[in-house]
């Protein structure tokens, strides 16, 4: 680092200045004078010195102080300071470079890699680096959860720095924060002198048995002083075994009382403190006053895992708030008895565990599988114990909240399932789409044949509208296996919305209140307008008709609201359903009857539904799960029966740089002129199809030269002169149709090529690498083939 010395010149005043510049001229003139001896030659040199040391000393006495330079920054005095902390600290800069860190951040992470490089797993690395970029913007950031090497930590990041051009990084383990530091405090405070004063020896240790706090009783006991400083201490040291197993304190010898030793489970995080309660074995159990069971019930409180205390009877007196969102407990109603808990099948089981562990008939703990009587879905694991010296309680129920897991298991398996279901649908609309080309097309070859007078003319027109209404269908089963075509677009998702909102208050009615919120600073997203109009229509039609059930005479409202997802949100979706990233959120709630839960898992499955028979084909939710899936977003549904549902919706934030497209595209123009000349070479190897295309295409005046697979349309070019079009199915046995078109453009560079395909355009697309092609999805019209033929031939009339 370069080093700056200060200015040593004197500050002068202009008077002082010029008094010296006037100093030194004079003896320079007279140096002169006396040199030379020539009075005109030594007065004009004086005068020039006066006036040129003048200036240069004013000059000087009135240039402006240079800026002080800033403080260096003392490494070694931080990394001292950093020592000094339990947790791991680093200090990174504006590159990403690690520049300080103390021995705790090597020691925790196995050497001096620079955050967010650290080995906490690719989720965590991930949640590192956004946590990174929000501290540089907002200032500061927080990961709640990482883990490594087995170990639950948490990070807060700070920027700092006189230019605030560093990243200040501290990992600490979970284990110290939040419910067990307030354990631990609570333990060597007020609480575990209330514990001491019933007899209770309570410890919190770390998972290799030292002691993080303890109470009074304990330490009397274990070390002779209730002052006795026994935090790092290796708990088992304290205690002795004698040949009967009977447990006693180390210091008391064999002649002491012997102990009862439960452990309560604490945490289900790996690297969590553990609980424990040392209980004399006496011939009674110590019975607690009113105010000491007070205290327990603030201990069972304290747990972070949902733990309840039930009594000789098999009542509840006891259970901690995560013991009831673990439960699905009703807070104005809790439940008698446990097996009030679970479902019939299982409450003979627990009611005989619990009547086993209250007499004193078990030992251990015992594990049991049951199915919540609120959450019969998943089953979930109860931990029950027996409990001595805690009052009325005598056995101790701990139930593990596994919603949160058990969400996430549900949604992987759904997506799992809907993806096989949606290759399934694909598969089958593909098939179909070539059927009702077919049909459409031979209905369109006999209505040229017939006027709207002739007898057949409406039978046939007829057969002609079922075949489009099933085409429709076969559209929608497209959409939810993602194999639609999509016009994606840069936009906005308020845009959308505002476009579609006059629709919706028409679909509504003047009975349902419409509510539109949009957020700020929202992210642009890369999506079909068109489409994302229909989802919102869907899921507005769904939410409309729930409301009419829970509101026959008219109400309700339907809330429609667009925001940017926060980095915590998608986090708790978990990475196995949602990458983390940057998402532009669209939710859309009513007030209806909402979905049942055993129908909240299916609503996207095709031809799934609720409503009564005729009117409705199941297929609007799986339309919207596939424009969303296709657009690279997620969907989620959340309800409860009775109030309501929400559907959200996270499309991934567009961040290439490009603008935002107008919300409307400019229709093409169709061709005026559909009659063409020339020759048209034709691929297709359904029979049915290529029947009616070829028919269709001869009618409009080409000469049609038709060929059932690739193979065979090689032969047809090396036998005939060059055509002037190739109209082609890409998917066909052998060889495909963007092999063969690329064999023909070796012979022919320019040949206009047009695929038609019952697949999406941009799927078949990212799969063709051939330029300057055409695509007709089917089914098509004999008119819209002709279209697409006179298009891709560029003869626009």
């Amino acid at each position: 680092m370069a080093t700056l010395f200060p200015d040593t010149m004197p500050r002068l005043t202009p008077r002082a200045a010029l008094a010296t510049a006037a100093g030194a001229g004079v003896l320079s003139a007279a140096l002169i004078l006396w040199v030379i001896g020539d009075t005109a030659v030594a007065t004009g040199f004086l005068a020039a010195a006066i006036v040129l040391g003048g200036a240069l000393v004013a000059w000087r006495a009135l240039a402006p102080e240079p800026p002080a330079p800033g403080p260096a920054v003392d490494w070694q005095l931080v990394r001292t300071l950093a020592q000094e902390s339990d947790d791991a600290i680093a200090v990174t800069d504006r590159a990403g470079r690690l520049v300080c860190a103390n021995d705790r951040f090597e020691e925790l992470f196995g050497g001096l890699s620079a955050p967010p490089g650290l080995p906490v797993g690719e989720a965590g690395v991930g949640a590192l680096a956004a946590a990174g970029r929000a501290a540089w913007r907002d200032g500061r950031a927080r990961v709640e959860h990482a883990e490594v090497a087995g170990r639950a930590i948490y990070f807060d990041v700070l920027r700092a720095g006189q230019r605030q051009d560093l990243l200040i990084w501290r990992a600490a383990s979970l284990m110290g924060s939040d419910s067990g530091r307030a354990l631990a405090e609570a333990l060597t405070g007020s609480l575990g002198r209330r514990l001491a004063e019933s007899g209770i020896m309570a410890a919190l240790l770390t998972p290799d048995g030292r002691v993080i706090a303890a109470d009074p009783v304990l330490r009397m006991r274990a070390m002779g002083h209730a002052d006795a400083a026994v935090e790092g201490a290796d708990f088992a040291r304290f205690l002795i075994t004698d040949e009967r197993g009977l447990i006693r304190f180390e210091r008391e010898g064999r002649d002491g009382n012997p102990l009862r030793l439960v452990q309560v489970p604490f945490s289900d995080i790996d690297g969590a403190p553990i609980l424990v309660a040392l209980l004399d074995e006496d011939e009674a159990p110590v019975s607690l006053g009113s105010g000491a069971a007070a205290h327990i019930r603030t201990l069972v409180q304290l747990m972070p895992l949902g733990i309840a205390l039930v009594d000789r009877d098999g009542r509840f007196i006891e259970m901690n708030d995560a013991f009831i969102r673990a439960a699905a407990v009703d807070r104005d109603a809790p439940p008698l008895y446990p097996g009030d808990l679970v479902v019939r099948e299982d409450k003979a089981a627990v009611a005989d565990a619990v009547r086993r562990f209250a007499g004193g008939g078990a030992a251990h703990v015992t594990d049991i599988a049951v199915r919540l009587r609120d959450l019969p879905e998943e089953p979930v694991v109860l931990s029950i114990a027996g409990a001595r010296g805690l009052g009325d309680a005598a056995v101790v129920l701990s139930l593990k909240e596994n919603n949160e897991e058990s969400r996430l298991k549900r949604e992987v398996a759904q997506a799992t399932k809907m993806q096989a279901v949606g290759q399934l649908a694909g598969g089958v609309a593909h098939d179909f789409n070539n059927i009702l080309t077919a049909i459409i097309g031979h209905c369109d070859l006999m209505l040229m044949r017939h006027s709207p007078g002739d007898s057949d003319y409406d039978d046939i027109q007829q057969v002609r509208n079922n075949s489009n209404r099933a085409a429709a269908l076969t559209r929608q089963l497209l959409a939810f296996s993602r194999q639609q075509t999509l016009r994606p677009q840069i936009l906005q998702l308020p845009d959308v919305v505002s476009e579609v909102s006059n629709l919706l208050k028409r679909l509504l009615g003047e009975m349902v209140t419409l509510e539109v919120r949009h957020g700020r600073n929202l992210g642009p997203v890369r999506a079909d307008p068109g489409q994302l109009e229909q989802v919102v229509v869907n899921l507005a039609v769904n939410a409309r008709d729930a409301m009419a059930a829970k509101y026959p005479h008219g109400g309700g409202k339907l809330m429609i609201q667009t925001r940017s997802a926060t980095t915590a949100e998608i986090r708790r979706r978990g990475p196995d359903v949602m990458p983390v990233g940057e998402y532009t959120a669209l939710e859309i709630s009513d007030t209806g009857s909402g979905i049942a839960p055993d129908a909240l898992p299916k609503i996207f499955e095709p031809f799934f539904t609720t409503k009564e028979v005729g009117k409705g084909t199941g297929l609007g939710l799986s339309t919207v799960y596939g424009i969303v899936k296709q657009s690279g977003g997620y969907i989620f549904a959340d309800s409860k029966p009775g109030q309501g549902a929400t559907f959200t919706i996270y499309l991934p934030v567009h961040a290439s740089g490009e603008p935002v497209a107008p919300r409307k595209a400019a229709p093409k123009a169709k061709p005026a002129e559909l009659w063409g000349t020339g020759t048209v070479l034709l691929v297709e190897d359904e029979d049915m199809v290529r029947a009616v295309a070829e028919r269709a295409l001869t009618r409009q005046g080409y000469t049609v030269i038709a060929a059932e697979n690739g193979e065979i349309a090689l032969e047809l070019i090396e036998q005939h002169p060059r055509p002037d079009l190739l109209v082609s199915d890409v998917v066909m046995p052998a060889m495909d149709g963007p092999t063969m078109a690329r064999r023909i453009r070796l012979r022919y560079p320019d040949l206009p090529i047009l695929f038609m395909s019952g697949y999406a355009e941009e799927q078949l697309r990212r799969s063709i690498d051939i330029e300057n092609v055409a695509f007709i999805p089917k089914p098509f019209s004999v008119q819209q083939l002709a279209e697409a033929a006179r298009e891709a031939l560029g003869q626009q009339g």
